[in-house]
């Protein structure tokens, strides 16, 4: 298993974005926090990472995180395109939770185990979308999915705010090859790659 991409520091905030970026609009999480490090500079004490599909591999950042700010792909019964907005005890914790996020087994595995290790965020909030496309292997963000990135980013900069968390727009937003996914997975790369 490789190490998650990821740009910043553990221990303050971690911005996590977690979802396959095979399945379409499964990776809605990923290209959020792709387009937060195109366009942001964050704090030294802000992780931004890519947790991609690694499950319980996240455990230590998340058990390091005081504050935890998840994008992610959601199935809670609305329309596609949806965005949804939960905050701390509201984001289930264990199994036996109605599902709410596509990765939310082994997500609530993750926060469950970063609390018996003494560990996990005093301050927790999940930025989903509802998904149109999950079974298209290889597919991009579908355009309904993709017009929410820009939304999400602003309710987790409203988030990020209220934590004390302030980053700085780039005066011009970082080019592909400066992807926080690199190798040419990056949104745009892939779906030129894609049409090859």
């Amino acid at each position: 298993m490789t190490e998650p991409m990821a740009e910043g520091s553990a221990g303050g905030t971690l911005i996590l974005g977690i979802g396959n970026i095979l399945w379409a609009d499964e990776g809605f999480g990923v290209r959020v926090v792709e387009e937060i490090h195109r366009r942001y500079r964050l704090p030294d004490d802000v992780l931004l990472m890519d947790g991609g599909t690694q499950g319980l591999y996240l455990v230590q950042y998340v058990k390091a995180a005081r504050r935890l700010l998840v994008f992610d792909a959601v199935d809670f019964d609305q329309p596609p395109g949806t965005l949804a907005v939960v905050r701390d005890d509201d984001v289930p914790r264990f199994f036996g939770c109605r599902k709410l996020s596509l990765h939310q087994t082994g997500f609530q595995d993750v926060l469950a185990a970063a609390a018996l290790l003494g560990g996990g965020p005093e301050n927790l909030a999940l930025i989903g979308v509802q998904a149109e496309a999950l079974d298209d292997w290889g597919g991009s963000l579908r355009p309904m999915i993709r017009a929410q990135i820009d939304p999400a980013i602003a309710a987790g900069l409203d988030i990020l705010a209220q934590w004390g968390v302030v980053p700085t727009p780039r005066p011009v937003p970082l080019p592909d090859e400066q992807s926080l996914l690199g190798h040419g997975t990056d949104l745009g790369g892939y779906e030129r790659n894609a049409g090859e």
